[in-house]
């Protein structure tokens, strides 16, 4: 089950929950795993700081935060995204807010499916990983 909510009241964005669903499962199936629950949390930047701050001891803005719940290959978690930062994120790599909205979303299953951005490489791989299932979004 993949679930939406947004906890932002002063942000319209539009999201084909139906297109991205369909997409997340493609990515899942690639990646040899199950979706069990998932629920996406669109929240504002200080929210997501406050979430850094108290999970991870982290003091600083980031695009998205994801807590797993994983059992085994079925994947349960949370995903929170700062639908603020991924504005400013798009305006500075001169992208659409579409398009930074879907790499984010896509980066936090990344993560679930046991993908980390913590070194280099690990970067390099996750940027890979992101393009490759960016290029599968139906149209």
């Amino acid at each position: 089950m993949l679930t939406f909510n947004v906890e932002i009241s002063d942000w319209k964005f539009s999201l084909d929950k139906n297109k991205v669903k369909f997409w997340i499962n493609q990515v899942v199936n690639i990646e040899k795993k199950v979706v069990a629950r998932i629920d996406y949390n669109f929240v504002s930047d200080d929210e997501l700081l406050e979430m850094n701050k108290k999970f991870l001891k982290h003091n600083y803005y980031t695009d998205v935060l994801t807590f797993s719940e994983n059992r085994g290959n079925r994947l349960a978690g949370d995903i929170a995204i700062s639908i603020h930062r991924v504005k400013e994120n798009a305006a500075l790599i001169k992208t659409t807010f579409d398009q930074e909205l879907k790499r984010v979303i896509i980066h936090g299953i990344l993560h679930l499916c046991g993908y980390n951005d913590s070194t280099d490489k690990e970067k390099e791989t996750m940027r890979k990983r992101e393009s490759k299932y960016l290029m599968i979004y139906p149209v």
